[in-house]
C-alpha cells in the first residue's frame, strides 16, 4: 500500500501547523485541544521547518521544569525532519518510523506538505492489507 492510499483513508487530511515564534505553551494547548500527538512547525503552512511532539515537551519539562513552556516552538522542535512522499510504500514507512522511534511523518510533494501520516495510520493500513490478503488466500484454498 502506498502513502497516497493511506492519506485517502484518513478522515482528516489536513496538517495542523504552528508558527516557529509561538510559545511551547501555545503548542501544548493546541495538542491538548485537538487531541493530537504532534504539530508541524511552519511559517506558511506549506513548508515544514520542524515538528514538535507531546513527547518533546514532556521530556523538556522533565529536564528543565515548566519554565520551558515560555520558550518558542523553534527552540524545542525537531529540526531534522524525516519525511516521505505519496509514492512511498507503507512497509518502508513503518520500518523508518520504528527504527527512528517516532510516530508522525510529514508527506512532502514538490517541496510542499500535502499531509501527515502517523504510525497508527500505517499500522491500520497494513492490517487492512493483511486481512484482504488472508481473505484472498482463504478464497483460493476453498475454491471460491
Amino acid at each position: 500500500m502506498l502513502v497516497s492510499h493511506i492519506l485517502k483513508l484518513k478522515a482528516d487530511d489536513g496538517v495542523v501547523t504552528i508558527g516557529p515564534e509561538a510559545s511551547v505553551a501555545d503548542a501544548a494547548s493546541m495538542l491538548s485541544e485537538r487531541r493530537i500527538g504532534s504539530v508541524v512547525v511552519s511559517s506558511d503552512s506549506k513548508t515544514a521547518l520542524g515538528i514538535l511532539s507531546e513527547r518533546d515537551i514532556v521530556r523538556e519539562i522533565g529536564k528543565r521544569g515548566a519554565s520551558c513552556l515560555s520558550e518558542t516552538v523553534d527552540s524545542m522542535m525537531t529540526k531534522k525532519l524525516v519525511t516521505c512522499s505519496k509514492s512511498d510504500r507503507a512497509d518502508s514507512i513503518l520500518s523508518t518510523m520504528t527504527d527512528g522511534r517516532f510516530r508522525h511523518m510529514p508527506v512532502i510533494e514538490d517541496g510542499e506538505m500535502v499531509g501527515l501520516i502517523t504510525l497508527g495510520d500505517v499500522v491500520k493500513a497494513r492490517l487492512s492489507e493483511l486481512a484482504m490478503e488472508k481473505d484472498a488466500l482463504e478464497g483460493m484454498i476453498m475454491g471460491h
